[in-house]
């Protein structure tokens, strides 16, 4: 059976000792950690390894002894490393020892049981210590494509990940400290620290604390019974602005959790929330100082009137085509005007709406703009809702039509059953047969004649804003899909992986370094990170996004039928 044995590189230019670490049988392989150096006492090297054990939860022991001999070998050093098997309890004693300068090593394992040397197939397996450490392995994300051996693969590279970054308190030691016991490993030269980031560190703790106050007080303003009543609880579930506001909100309150992160998921999770709290808050400023300077707020108001006024123009125009003969269709003529003037006299209620609020449009416009420093998705919220305002009259003619249009086509799918001798069953949600008399049916004749020489030009009408609708739901979608994507885009994820890709590991690659025979096989275990598209499937955000999720089949039958489209609702309630 081939032993692994998964050597630091950090350690190859150790001083001569004592090699510790985790043996793991399961993969006849063994995990060096450190090297002890001489001189140490062995009963001060098991009580350090059993409180290790304590700590770390990983069965850490001496696996072997390790001869880095720069001049000839020494056969007394020798033979006191293989000696030093008889005292630490282990099996097989694992024996590497570096020659001088040469490029090759000799690895051999000993059985205390049988007292001789026994040879079997070694790999020797360079690894860097400070990236696996501070590496996450990530388990591969279609599962169900991936096969038996490579799931097995995982698990075993899993355990040794896992060794070395649950052995973190190991490295915590260098040579400046005055313990009986001296090692070598990625961190022996001296601990590695930022001062910036233990400042940081520090100053986080009273922040955090303020900042939980500040959000319990917002939080139980937000819960309080004021906004449970009727006008302003129906405007903060249909206001976007409102939603983004909450979820901010939720937000700040996982950053400023005092909860300790429990794994890697929640740590980089509180990680991407707060670098996507930053970034949106810093383009918030910079559009901020943008709106406000060259008196910008000042010239989109004068221009938001005369184009407010354009559309209504516009839309006098095509209601003023709608009530003649358009495209050279024949119009029912008394609904045509019924309905033309009905819609004609809601545009200039809309004009005279706009005209009253235009002294206030610059002050609005004013305050608006500021709320861009809670950030750049508050602001397209804000706009959102703007444009939902603004379009408000032809939402209201989307809906007269849609209700009329679906009224009618209900209307004849009932009257087309009466034909047939069938009803629908309320009860039982299904067509059974029914027998009427004569008088139903010629009232139902009379009705549905009617019902459809009226049905082309509701139809005409239906057909033009619901187009209308569709281009508002578009812009607004857009809108939307451009907040989704800086709330849930995982900034800080893509960052790493940018930047210290061994962070986020999808796997490990091998290289041969040198292969001769007689001597053990030599491999350098490198680690593949993950694909920017893994990175972002992975670790993107929730967002509160509650569009109804249609596909094509169902968003063309509610356009046939006369259904509603995106209708604004409630949070989280589901879409009929």
């Amino acid at each position: 059976m081939v032993l692994k044995v998964f050597f630091p590189s950090c350690c190859s230019s150790a001083e001569s000792g004592i090699l510790i670490g985790r043996w793991i049988s399961e993969q006849n392989s063994a995990v060096v950690l450190a090297v002890v150096h001489f001189p140490f006492i062995p009963v001060q090297v098991k009580q350090y390894l059993s409180e290790l054990q304590r700590v770390t939860k990983v069965s850490v022991s001496v696996l072997g002894s390790w001869n880095n001999s720069k001049q000839e070998k020494e056969e007394s050093l020798s033979e006191f490393l293989e000696d030093l098997g008889t005292i630490f309890s282990h099996e097989p004693w694992i024996q590497i020892s570096k020659e001088g300068d040469s490029k090759f090593w000799s690895c051999s394992t000993l059985q205390k049981r049988s007292n001789n040397h026994r040879e079997e197939e070694i790999i020797i397996v360079y690894y860097d210590q400070r990236k696996v450490m501070l590496s996450c392995l990530h388990p591969p994300l279609d599962t169900g494509a991936s096969t038996a051996h490579e799931a097995e693969d995982a698990s075993r590279l899993s355990a040794i990940f896992d060794t070395v970054a649950k052995s973190k308190i190991l490295f915590m030691t260098d040579k400046y400290d005055d313990g009986p016991i001296k090692l070598t490993h990625w961190q022996s030269d001296g601990v590695e620290a930022s001062i910036i980031v233990e400042l940081m560190k520090q100053a986080s703790v009273p922040a955090c604390m303020l900042l939980t106050f500040l959000l319990s007080l917002i939080s139980g303003a937000c819960k309080s019974r004021m906004l449970k009543f009727w006008p302003l609880s129906f405007l903060w579930s249909k206001l976007s602005t409102c939603e983004q506001l909450s979820h901010r909100l939720q937000h700040l309150q996982v950053i400023s959790s005092n909860k300790k992160a429990q794994n890697q998921t929640q740590l980089m999770r509180k990680a991407n929330i707060f670098v996507s709290l930053l970034i949106d808050v810093a383009l918030g400023i910079l559009l901020m100082s943008w709106l406000y300077r060259k008196n910008r707020i000042g010239h989109l108001a004068d221009t938001l009137i005369p184009v407010a006024d354009h559309v209504a123009e516009e839309l006098q125009d095509l209601l003023q085509w709608l009530m003649g003969a358009p495209a050279g269709l024949k119009m029912n003529r008394a609904l045509d005007q019924v309905l033309g003037r009905f819609f004609l006299y809601h545009i200039h209620l809309w004009i005279s709406y706009i005209h009253l609020m235009s002294p206030f449009i610059e002050m609005i416009l004013w305050y608006v703009g500021l709320s861009a420093c809670l950030g750049l998705t508050v602001a397209l919220c804000i706009l959102s809702d703007i444009v939902a305002l603004l379009t408000f009259h032809i939402y209201c003619f989307y809906v007269y039509g849609a209700r009329l249009y679906c009224l009618k086509i209900y209307g004849l799918s009932s009257l087309w059953r009466l034909f047939r001798g069938k009803k629908w069953n309320v009860l039982r949600q299904r067509v059974d047969s029914c027998s009427y008399d004569l008088d139903q049916l010629f009232i139902g004749t009379l009705l549905f004649t009617i019902l459809l020489f009226l049905l082309p030009t509701t139809a005409l009408y239906y057909l033009v804003f619901t187009l209308l609708r569709l281009l508002v739901v578009i812009v607004q979608g857009l809108i939307h899909l451009l907040v989704d994507l800086v709330d849930s885009l995982p900034l800080y994820s893509i960052i790493l992986r940018l930047c210290r890709s061994y962070r986020l590991a999808a796997g490990v690659k091998f290289r041969v370094l040198e292969q001769q025979d007689g001597k053990p096989l030599r491999l350098l275990m490198q680690i593949n990170p993950l694909s920017y598209g893994s990175v972002v499937q992975t670790y993107r955000l929730p967002t509160y996004s509650c569009y109804p999720k249609d596909s094509w089949t169902s968003l063309c039958k509610k356009l046939f039928l006369g259904e509603l489209i995106y209708p604004w609702k409630h949070k989280g309630e589901k879409q009929d």
